[in-house]
């Protein structure tokens, strides 16, 4: 019978502190999103006569209807093309166990050590020599290089805890290793899968630095260029900026939402692997 004692209430006092550390800035920033500009009231107190005119003068104003797009396009064709290289580099390196293979799988994770800043400046070279500075695809190829290593890390991990017996049948029906892997692999992958995939769309969608640098110049932006643009010019306009910053952070969280369970399953499979 559960008794409910003095830790247990501790315990509890202890979340509850934990979650209200996390909520607090979220009601702050959806809380000045909605209030008039002329009001200087405290940010914790509630607005008491809300206006959604600020979303408005922040999607027209910020330009965010392209940046989203570019945001959008940007990070749905970088987490695809980690998936697909991830998925099918870690599924030799998770079932061959050659020394070879564990000595390719201790080089990529040694990619997840290197520092990005370190190549900052060679790549930008490369990708001006090759004609990419300017365009998406710039940032495509950055993103995938820099977050596969990772990603084969989860994948390799989820894979060694798939029984090989799965593969077995599909050789005794007459399948090769890439129809395998197709048609009965990567449907078992589909909770890390989820994690991979949402965890680098976090990365992708929030990064600054890497548009900044190779779409400087150019009237493509992301969304967190867009946005450091648009608090240098209404700075003095504090409510209309966080209307920005919540239209910009809702796209991804909607979709961690959708992928909550997939993604928490997917990542303790791959640490237990």
């Amino acid at each position: 019978m559960f008794r409910y004692t003095k830790g247990v209430f501790a315990r509890e006092v202890v979340m509850l502190l934990a979650a209200l550390v996390f909520v607090l800035p979220v009601y702050i920033l959806v809380n000045l999103s909605l209030r008039p500009a002329g009001d200087a009231s405290s940010p914790l107190r509630p607005v008491t006569a809300p206006t959604f005119g600020n979303y408005l003068a922040a999607w027209e104003q910020a330009g965010l209807a392209g940046a989203l797009v570019n945001s959008a396009i940007v990070t749905g064709v970088s987490v695809v093309l980690i998936v697909v290289i991830s998925s099918m580099a870690a599924y030799p390196l998770a079932r061959i166990t050659s020394k070879l293979s564990s000595t390719v799988f201790w080089l990529v994770l040694a990619g997840m050590l290197i520092p990005f800043q370190v190549a900052l400046i060679p790549l930008y070279q490369t990708m001006r020599d090759v004609g990419l500075l300017g365009s998406l695809w710039a940032l495509v190829i950055l993103y995938a290089g820099m977050q596969v290593p990772f990603s084969i890390f989860l994948y390799t991990g989820f894979l060694r805890a798939i029984p090989r017996e799965y593969e077995e049948a599909a050789s005794i029906d007459g399948a090769g290793a890439l129809r395998t892997f197709r048609s009965v692999i990567f449907p078992l992958l589909r909770p890390v899968t989820g994690t991979v995939g949402i965890l680098n769309a976090i990365t992708v969608w929030n990064d600054f630095l890497v548009p900044l640098l190779y779409l400087s110049g150019t009237p493509q932006q992301t969304v967190t260029v867009a946005l450091y643009a648009f608090v240098g010019q209404y700075v003095s306009n504090w409510p209309i900026v966080f209307a920005g910053l919540v239209i910009s952070i809702l796209p991804v969280l909607v979709v961690y939402f959708l992928l909550q369970r997939r993604i928490i399953s997917g990542f303790a499979g791959g640490l237990k692997g």
